[in-house]
C-alpha cells in the first residue's frame, strides 16, 4: 500500500516546500529541523497502523484504562541524509530500537554506478515493525539494499518505508524487489522525473549535503 500524504492539504506541504526552496535551503539548521518535523508527521500517521495493548494507568485521582503502543518497533535509516528524518520518528516512537545502514555509490570508468553497503548496525528485527526512513527515494536501489541488509537480522512483522520525496521509477523498483504484501510506503511528494545520474526532478538536490555540508 502506498500513502502520499502531500496530496492532502496539511502543514506537511509547508515543510516540504521549504526544504525544496533554494533560498531557504541555505539555512542548514532550518533544513534539518524541517526534516525532523516531517518525520514527526509521518510517525503520527504510521502510529495508526501499529499494535496496541490495554493497560491500567494510575493517575493521582484514580485509574484510567487505555490502549498504549507496544514496544515492538525498530527504526532504521540510511546514513547520513536520513538522520534528521530518523530523529523526527524517534521523537514520537521514543522507546523504539534503532538501526543504521551506510550505503554509497561506487562509480565506474564509464560514469555508471552501483549502490554498495558499507555499514550496518541493527538489533534483532524478527516479528517487529520495521520503519525504514530515507528522505529521497530516487532509483530505489539504496532502500532495497537497506531492506536486504536489515532483514539478515530477522523477518519483520511488517515494514513501513518513509520517504519525503520519491520518484515514480523508484517506487516501481521497490514494488518489483520487495516482498509482496509485507510493506507499506509513506511518501510526502511524488515527482515524475529521474535524471541519468538518478537525481529526482524537481526534487530538492542532495539532502545529505544540505543537512550537513558538502562532501568530497
Amino acid at each position: 500500500m502506498i500513502h502520499i500524504l502531500g496530496e492532502q492539504n496539511s502543514v506537511l506541504n509547508k515543510f516540504i516546500s521549504e526544504i525544496r526552496d533554494i533560498n531557504i535551503q541555505t539555512d542548514s539548521l532550518r533544513f534539518r529541523r524541517n526534516l525532523e518535523r516531517i518525520g514527526e508527521i509521518f510517525a503520527y500517521e504510521i502510529s495508526k497502523n501499529l499494535e496496541y495493548e490495554n493497560k491500567d494507568i494510575t493517575t493521582p485521582l484514580g485509574t484510567s484504562n487505555m490502549n498504549v503502543l507496544k514496544d515492538n518497533i525498530v527504526l532504521a535509516t540510511v546514513l547520513r541524509a536520513g538522520l534528521p528524518l530518523h530523529q523526527g520518528l524517534l521523537n514520537f516512537f521514543d522507546r523504539a530500537q534503532n538501526a543504521f545502514v551506510g550505503s554509497f555509490r561506487k562509480y565506474h570508468k564509464d560514469n555508471s554506478f552501483e549502490i554498495k553497503s558499507g555499514y550496518l548496525s541493527a538489533p534483532d528485527i524478527d516479528d517487529k515493525f520495521l520503519i525504514i526512513s530515507d528522505p529521497m527515494l530516487a532509483s530505489g536501489s539504496s532502500l532495497v539494499l537497506a531492506h536486504k541488509e536489515l532483514t539478515q537480522n530477522g523477518d519483520p512483522k511488517h515494514t513501513h518505508i518513509v520517504t519525503i520525496i520519491a520518484a515514480k521509477e523508484g517506487v516501481e523498483y521497490m514494488q518489483e524487489h520487495l516482498p509482496k504484501d509485507k510493506y507499506t510506503v509513506w511518501i510526502g511528494a511524488l515527482d515524475n522525473e529521474l535524471t541519468a545520474k538518478s537525481y529526482i526532478v524537481p526534487g530538492l538536490g542532495d539532502a545529505g549535503d544540505l543537512a550537513y555540508g558538502e562532501k568530497i
